[in-house]
């Protein structure tokens, strides 16, 4: 007899619905293997969110690193402040020994594409620009700025030879463009000094950002709250603090300058300067952070410390150099 077509709603398919569809109700609809009360499921969402993890603030080094920018600050200051007509080989000399530090810290911290013959670049640029800082008529910025267009071009052409090396270049010329400023950067003051009110300008820009990153630094070795950020060692009552200091002293060194320097003129370059270091040292911690949770690769620790201070006082140079033509003449 022939066999008749099986209804597939008969008894049998009946009991291989449920088998083949566990976990299925009305309409396809997915019913939960095991049901969890709504405590248990706060509890896994907050299982996938990694704990952030806060990184301790090391008192002995955040002391070094206050010392060497109040270091770094005077050295400035001082150099400025004693130089004379015939008189500015020497710090001259003294700030290619600053511009060798910062090129040392930020082709660590920021790897280049070919650091080597980058280095060797900076090198040369901070020579020809310590070179027309001193020597240059009328003593003015525009060659410091023909240097550095030419040492970043020279910088980038060292990091084409290479296939690899050219891959990356196109990505890192923004890096390499920001060590050769701040390579040239550092020659401005010796500029300042062959100018009129130039000398007084960075001495109380070098004191005021000097004494912010000193008191900044000083107050996270002791006070580090509020955390700015968990993954970053440094506290906001430090930063407020130090500016607020440096523009104390700046407005001191305002009322015992010459004219045209005022306490309130010393107070407004000091705030500039002092706010200025303040952000460029927080960035620098900031960027640091930020390397080291991609997985880079940490650079050399004096060089990554370092690369705070160095940071701030190029930028100071600039700013003095603005102020001593915008602001005070």
């Amino acid at each position: 007899m022939p066999q008749e077509d099986k209804d597939p709603w008969d008894e049998d398919a009946s009991r291989e619905i449920p088998r083949g569809g566990a976990g299925r109700g009305f309409l396809g609809a997915v019913v939960p293997e095991s049901s969890k009360t709504k405590s248990e499921l706060q509890e896994d969402d907050d299982e996938e969110f990694e704990e952030v993890e806060v990184v301790p603030v090391r008192r002995q080094l955040a002391l070094a690193i206050a010392g060497f920018a109040a270091l770094l600050g005077l050295g400035l200051a001082l150099g400025a402040q004693t130089s004379a007509p015939d008189y500015r080989w020497p710090y001259a000399v003294v700030l290619f020994g600053v511009q060798s530090l910062y090129l040392l810290a930020w082709i660590m911290a920021l790897h280049p594409p070919a650091p080597g013959p980058t280095a060797a670049v900076c090198a040369v640029v901070a020579v020809a620009a310590d070179y027309f800082a001193v020597t240059s008529t009328p003593a003015a910025l525009f060659p410091l700025l023909l240097v550095a267009l030419a040492g970043f071009v020279a910088a980038v052409a060292s990091q084409l030879f290479r296939a690899d090396y050219r891959k990356r270049a196109t990505d890192s010329w923004r890096n390499t463009l920001l060590i050769v400023l701040g390579v040239v950067a550092y020659a401005i003051p010796v500029i300042l000094t062959r100018q009129p009110v130039g000398t007084q300008a960075i001495v109380v820009c070098a004191a005021g950002a000097g004494v912010a990153l000193l008191v900044a630094r000083a107050t996270d070795a002791v006070f580090p709250k509020p955390r700015i950020a968990p993954q970053v060692p440094r506290g906001a009552t430090g930063v407020v603090l130090g500016a607020m200091l440096g523009t104390l002293a700046s407005a001191a060194l305002g009322s015992v300058l010459v004219l045209p320097f005022t306490p309130a003129k010393g107070a407004v370059i000091g705030l500039i300067a002092a706010v200025i270091a303040s952000l460029v040292d927080l960035a620098v911690n900031f960027g640091d952070a930020g390397r080291e949770l991609a997985g880079d690769a940490p650079t050399f620790w004096v060089a990554r410390h370092m690369q705070g201070p160095l940071g701030a006082f190029a930028l100071i140079a600039p700013a003095a150099y603005a102020l001593t033509h915008w602001y005070l003449t």
